[in-house]
C-alpha cells in the first residue's frame, strides 16, 4: 500500500510543499500556556543578537530599518528581528524614534511584536521616560519594559502582562565601550541578586567606529517564564535604541542620563 502525502500549493511560488510535522521541523514542545513560536526559549539561558551592517547607512548616514539576527550560544539562527518604521520618522527622530520590532522565526512567521512609543529622552522630567511593549503572539501583551527615573545610572522595571514588576535592569553610569563590553545587570526584586545580564559586546574597531551594527548578548535563568524571556529580549532592543543607536554616524553613548 502506498503511503499518501498531503500537499498544498504554495501561495508564494508555484509547486507543492509537504505538510511537515513538529518532529520534522525540529520544533520543541514548550511548557503549558507557551505562546506559539517561543517554545525554543524554554530550552536556553542565553541569546546572541547581531545587527546587520547597512551599506547605505554607513556611506551616507541615511537611517535605514535596523535588522538583526538572533542566535543561540553556538551560533545557530533562532530568530530574525526587523524594524518597521517609515523613512521620515527614522531620519527626523533619530534614536528617539518610535518603532515596531517584528521578531520572525526561521520560517518568517512573526512570533513576537515589540512596540516603542514616541517619548522625549530627558531625565529632568519623570514624564519623559522610555518604554517597550512586548506581545506574543502579536496582539497579546505579555509584558513591558519601563524606564525608571534616574539622574546617574539607567534603570528599568521589567513587568508582566498584569503590570507587576518581576525583574529590574540596572545599567552602568559610563557606557563608553572602548575595547570592552558594557553590561546591564538583570536583578531580582531583592535588589541584590543578579540573575542575568544584557551586554553590549565590543565588535571591533572598524565596526564600532563606522557603523551602529552592534553585537549584544543576553543571559537569563533557564527556568524563567518564556514570556519574560521575550520581554527581556525587548529590553535589549530598547537599550540599543536608547544608548547605542547612532544618528548620522555620531555616537550617542555617554555618561549618566544627562
Amino acid at each position: 500500500m502506498r503511503r499518501s502525502i498531503k500537499i498544498k500549493r504554495s501561495p508564494k511560488k508555484s509547486g507543492y510543499v509537504k505538510f511537515l510535522t513538529d518532529e520534522e521541523r525540529n520544533i520543541p514542545q514548550g511548557p503549558a500556556n507557551c505562546p506559539p513560536g517561543l517554545e525554543y526559549l524554554s530550552l536556553i539561558d542565553q541569546l546572541l543578537v547581531h545587527q546587520k551592517v547597512e551599506i547605505l547607512e554607513v556611506l551616507t548616514g541615511f537611517e535605514t530599518n535596523n535588522k538583526f539576527t538572533v542566535k543561540n550560544s553556538i551560533g545557530q539562527k533562532v530568530y530574525h528581528a526587523v524594524e518597521d518604521t517609515d523613512c521620515l520618522t527614522r531620519n527626523c527622530c533619530g534614536p528617539m524614534r518610535p518603532f515596531e520590532m517584528k521578531i520572525l522565526d526561521n520560517y518568517r512567521n512573526q512570533v513576537i511584536n515589540m512596540h516603542r512609543p514616541l517619548a522625549c529622552e530627558s531625565c529632568c522630567f519623570p514624564c519623559c521616560l522610555q518604554s517597550m511593549e512586548i506581545s506574543a503572539p502579536p496582539g497579546t501583551v505579555v509584558g513591558t519594559v519601563e524606564q525608571e527615573w534616574s539622574l546617574c545610572s539607567p534603570t528599568f522595571a521589567v513587568k508582566n502582562a498584569a503590570g507587576s514588576t518581576v525583574l529590574r535592569i540596572e545599567g552602568p553610569m559610563c557606557r563608553f565601550g572602548i575595547c570592552g563590553d558594557v553590561e546591564f545587570k538583570v536583578m531580582a526584586l531583592d535588589g541584590e541578586t543578579v540573575v542575568g545580564k544584557i551586554s553590549k559586546q565590543w565588535s571591533g574597531l572598524l565596526r564600532e567606529a563606522f557603523t551602529d551594527a552592534d553585537y549584544f548578548g543576553i543571559t537569563f535563568p533557564m527556568d524563567l517564564d518564556v514570556k519574560m524571556k521575550a520581554v527581556l529580549l525587548g529590553a535589549l532592543f530598547l537599550i540599543d535604541a536608547m544608548f547605542f543607536e547612532k544618528s548620522g554616524n555620531r555616537e550617542s553613548d555617554g555618561i549618566g542620563m544627562l
